[in-house]
């Protein structure tokens, strides 16, 4: 009967929360545009939800993959190619992407996400979040998860993050169909030049 109670108690509040979100749109009068920024209400309700998501064991699991400078550079090379275009290089979510979502890809540097446990940082990476930009990354398998659990110690130290491991992580970034014909159009350009140099050296 107690754990019966304490499932009702839990349906019940999960219910309530999204009576609330749902009386949020409703009397939003920009309806479901994802224009703006959320209000301190919607931030609240959302918070619980995610709160309210994670199961209690998944909360309380703690990081497998000890901390060392090499799992951090496996995982700043994963973040660059795989997060840091809503999240950004340095987690502050300050790019067109992450900018533009709804909610808006929030600054991971902040208490509010580095307050989370490991394992809420572990199930969010691997279920993502609903209604939200997050996606789920998690396949099951023990090397995808090996890679979220190095992006949790990788999460630790973005408020640490330096200068130069920044400018490292920027050559990993995905390109862009435009970005890779520019520097296609810059190396035939430096390419030219040289063969150009060469040539009128070898002449003389």
């Amino acid at each position: 009967m107690y754990k019966l109670g304490l499932v009702l108690a839990g349906a019940l509040s999960a219910l309530a929360v999204l009576l609330l979100v749902g009386g949020v749109y409703l009397t939003d009068p920009r309806g479901l545009s994802a224009r703006g920024q959320p209000g301190a209400l919607e931030i609240w309700i959302a918070r619980q939800a995610r709160t309210l998501a994670v199961p209690k064991d998944a909360r309380n699991r703690q990081n497998p993959i000890p901390d060392s400078p090499q799992v951090q550079s496996d995982a700043r090379a994963h973040w660059a190619d795989h997060c840091a275009a809503c999240h950004a290089n340095n987690g502050s979510g300050d790019v067109e992407m992450g900018k533009h979502m709804y909610p808006p890809a929030p600054d991971m540097r902040r208490p509010e996400t580095q307050q989370l446990t490991d394992g809420e940082l572990f199930f969010i990476i691997q279920n993502g979040i609903r209604m939200t930009g997050m996606p789920a990354w998690g396949s099951g398998s023990q090397p995808d998860e090996q890679d979220s659990w190095k992006l949790v110690r990788f999460i630790r130290r973005l408020p640490q993050l330096t200068a130069d491991q920044e400018r490292g992580m920027q050559a990993l970034n995905p390109k862009s169909p435009d970005q890779l014909k520019e520097e296609q159009e810059e190396r035939e350009f430096l390419n030219g030049d040289q063969s150009h140099e060469h040539a009128e050296h070898h002449h003389h």
